[in-house]
């Protein structure tokens, strides 16, 4: 039979295994944290990246005028740039 300092000693045995068990497990949580956190940024950043892209290939199609109208400028300031294009390829 077992007697109650082998009990005492089995408990304390239960936690110290416990205590080995969790450091190891911890590091390899805090690991795995940054990994996911590192994949999420490289997706973010190719997402911004295509999206920049087609924004690029969409402004390319436009014209001075256009480009204008789009960021806010009033249809009678742009139309000063109408006439830009075709001014500087006759130069």
């Amino acid at each position: 039979m077992l007697g109650l300092l082998d009990w005492l000693k089995l408990g304390a045995g239960a936690v110290a295994g416990a205590l080995l068990a969790a450091g190891p497990l911890y590091f390899i949580g805090k690991h795995d944290g940054r990994q996911q956190a590192a994949v999420e940024r490289l997706e973010a950043d190719v997402d911004a990246f295509v999206k920049r892209e087609g924004i690029d290939h969409e402004v390319d199609g436009m014209d001075r005028y256009r480009i204008c109208l789009d960021l806010g400028g009033l249809p009678d300031q742009c139309g000063q740039l109408r006439g830009v294009a075709a001014a500087a390829e006759g130069e």
